[in-house]
Formats: structure tokens, C-alpha cells, sequence
């Protein structure tokens, strides 16, 4: 569950990390008012819960109250990557001398969490670490002894940071762990020209399973971040947007994981994750193919079932049912194994639907529909 800025913000000053005076609101006209309490000229900052905002002009400056509240009514239900905006900041800007990048997040393979941090902050952390990978520092940090000054002078010492940092590591560790957080991040930190350390824009990402913990936090802001993802949860999918173009629908977190391995290594990307577990009725394959659909990027779609529970014919039927229900616009390729897997084959032969094809094996399906995904 992804925070908004502010409210990692917030988090941030709870735990004694500085960070520039700031006000939300949804209204042009209380935006002026806020913008002069600030000072006069501020920053105005769509909230929205994915990156990418400046680029989509959703962060602007405003020289005075007035210009304040002429950029709050153009920012004020921007559309920026699936998000409409419906609430902005407006924070006090900041003389700057440096900026630099600071994270904690889980590293599920390592069993353990990952400290990133550069130099180079201000930008988006993957250009710099495919550009200049040597700016990026990773140091890996035992949960159990967690970020001690040390640790996080050794973290500052590796990723060219300035000693004034050390204060700011230690206490993000104290957000993430006392937050039930899975990742914290600071882009950027910054050190002004009088030499004092901000934090000028936080990401924060909470545990779903501490929900019980974490009750300060309403059911809106507990809604994953993407639009697609907001979309899935309402209908009790298991959805986790990517960057690709082949959407993909498996039985089984293993089996989808397996899927989305084969699927790149054919030389495409995958649109999603999509574990419709040990379920695949009519309703629960129209509410996944309707999401999975509706996502621009998708050029094809794989769905790879085995049968054990539930048969495969069970799958089928439901495949058949959901394509009465929605409307089919790009190719589908199923590959169906296990329990009673010929006759779900023969049920979706039956059905013959022209953008249909079906695949015996997984790496077979995931060819095809690689191929179709990045064909022309």
C-alpha cells in the first residue's frame, strides 16, 4: 500500500526528519491562502501515488498567492499516468546546494533489506544506475541489527554522501521498521545552501499485511498506487502492474512467476503478475481479462493453467462464459495442463473464437505469445 507524498512526508516528520513547510489541499482558492502563509512563493505539487510527475507538469513553481492558486486549478484533475490528481501540496521552496538519493527496501532473494543511496539525486534512480552504475551504492543491511550510526556511515561513506546524512539514514530505518514499511525512499535529499539537510519528496510503501497496525491510514489511502492495481483490488484480484506488453493470467503464485520467466525469455516483457489461484470461474476470468484489457501496453495475453483442484474444463468453461462478457481485442493464447486438460482443450476448440489459440506446453505459449505481442 503506497502512501502519498504527504503523508510520507508526515511519517518523515514524526521520526525527526526535516522537511520543508507544507499544506494540501483540493481547492484553487485555499491554495492561495496557503501559499501566502507559506511565504508567497511555493511549490505545487500534484498528489498522486506514481512517478513521473514532473515530467507530466504536475510540480510547478508559483511566484506569489495569486499564481498559486492558478497552478492548483491547472494541476487539480491532471490525468497523469491513470491517476486523475485530486489533492495538491504546496510546500516552501528551498535554496539548493546538493541533492542526493536515499532508500531502504526489501530484498526478498536476500531474505534481508537493501540500502540504496547516490550522489546523484534528483533524477530517476534507474537512469543513473544505467548510466553510470558506479554512482549507485547498494549495501545490504541485516534486519536484525538493522541501520546502527555505523551502518549508516558506512552506507553515507560508500554512496559519496556527506557525514549531515548519517542522522537522516538511521532515522529512515526507524520509519521503515516502526511504519511496517517495505520500502522508504528520499528523492532527493538535499543539503542547502546554509548547509541543512531536507527531505524534499518521500515515497513510502506499507506492508499489506500489517493493515491491522497501520489503522491511521483510510481505506483511499490504503488502495494500491496504479490505476490498474486500484482496479483489480475492488474486484479481489491478486494484480501487480508491469512495464510489457504480454498480460498474463496463471493459477498459482509459483506457476505465474515460472510464466513471467518464460515469457521474457522469449524476448518479450510482461504487462503483469495475475494469480487467479485455485479459482477460475466465469466471473473471477471476465474481472482478469477486463483489467488485463484495459491496460494500453498489452498487446497479447497468455493464460498458462495447471489443473488440480480445479479442473481444467472448469477453466475453459470459464474462459468461454467470460468472452460472452468481454469484448476480446487482442490475441489470447492458453495452455492448459493437468486435470482433465483435454477436455478444456476441446471446450475452447468448440468455442472457436477467432483471436483464441492454444499452446500444449508453457514455453510454447509463451513463444506465441511473445511473438504476437511484439510482432510488426
Amino acid at each position: 500500500m503506497d502512501l502519498f507524498e504527504h503523508q510520507a512526508r508526515e511519517l518523515f516528520e514524526e521520526h525527526g526528519i526535516v522537511v520543508p513547510r507544507a499544506e494540501v489541499t483540493d481547492s484553487p482558492k485555499q491554495a492561495r491562502g496557503i501559499a501566502r502563509r507559506l511565504g508567497g512563493r511555493v511549490v505545487v505539487k500534484a498528489q498522486v501515488k506514481t512517478g513521473g510527475r514532473g515530467k507530466a507538469g504536475g510540480v510547478k513553481f508559483a511566484a506569489d498567492p495569486a499564481a498559486a492558486e492558478l497552478t492548483a486549478r491547472q494541476i487539480l484533475g491532471m490525468d497523469i499516468k491513470g491517476h486523475t490528481v485530486g489533492t495538491v501540496m504546496l510546500a516552501q521552496p528551498v535554496d539548493i546546494d546538493s541533492e542526493f538519493y536515499v532508500s531502504y527496501v526489501l530484498d526478498r532473494a536476500a531474505g534481508g533489506f537493501l540500502a540504496i543511496a547516490s550522489a546523484e539525486g534528483g533524477m530517476e534512480i534507474e537512469e543513473v544506475a544505467a548510466s553510470r552504475p558506479d554512482a549507485v551504492a547498494r549495501i545490504p543491511v541485516d534486519p536484525a541489527e538493522g541501520v546502527t550510526s555505523a551502518k549508516a556511515s558506512e552506507i553515507a561513506e560508500a554512496a559519496g554522501l556527506p557525514p549531515q546524512t548519517v542522522d537522516v539514514l538511521v532515522r529512515l530505518w526507524e520509519v521503515l521498521v516502526r511504519e511496517d514499511a517495505l520500502l522508504v525512499e528520499v528523492n532527493p535529499l538535499v543539503r542547502t545552501t546554509r548547509g541543512q539537510i531536507l527531505a524534499l519528496d518521500g515515497k513510502v510503501t506499507l506492508d499489506d499485511n500489517a493493515r491491522f497496525r497501520q489503522t491511521r491510514w483510510g481505506a483511499g489511502d490504503m488502495e494500491p498506487g496504479d490505476a490498474l492495481e486500484a482496479a483489480a483490488a475492488r474486484k479481489g484480484l491478486n494484480y501487480v502492474k508491469l512495464d510489457g506488453e504480454v498480460g498474463i493470467i496463471g493459477n498459482g503464485a509459483g506457476l505465474v512467476m515460472s510464466t513471467l520467466d518464460v515469457v521474457a525469455g522469449c524476448g518479450a516483457r510482461p504487462a503483469n503478475f495475475l494469480d487467479i489461484g485455485g479459482g477460475a470461474s466465469a466471473r473471477i476470468m471476465a474481472d482478469g481479462l477486463s483489467v488485463i484489457l484495459s491496460d494500453p501496453d498489452v498487446r497479447s495475453v497468455l493464460v498458462n493453467v495447471f489443473g488440480g483442484i480445479t479442473a481444467c474444463d472448469a477453466v475453459a468453461d470459464g474462459i468461454v462464459q467470460a468472452l460472452d462478457s468481454v469484448r476480446l481485442t487482442k490475441p489470447l493464447v492458453v495452455r492448459l495442463d493437468g486435470n482433465n486438460a483435454t477436455r478444456g482443450r476441446a471446450v475452447l476448440d468448440e468455442r472457436a473464437h477467432p483471436l483464441v489459440q492454444q499452446a500444449t506446453t508453457m514455453d510454447g505459449a509463451a513463444r506465441r505469445a511473445a511473438r504476437l505481442a511484439t510482432a510488426g
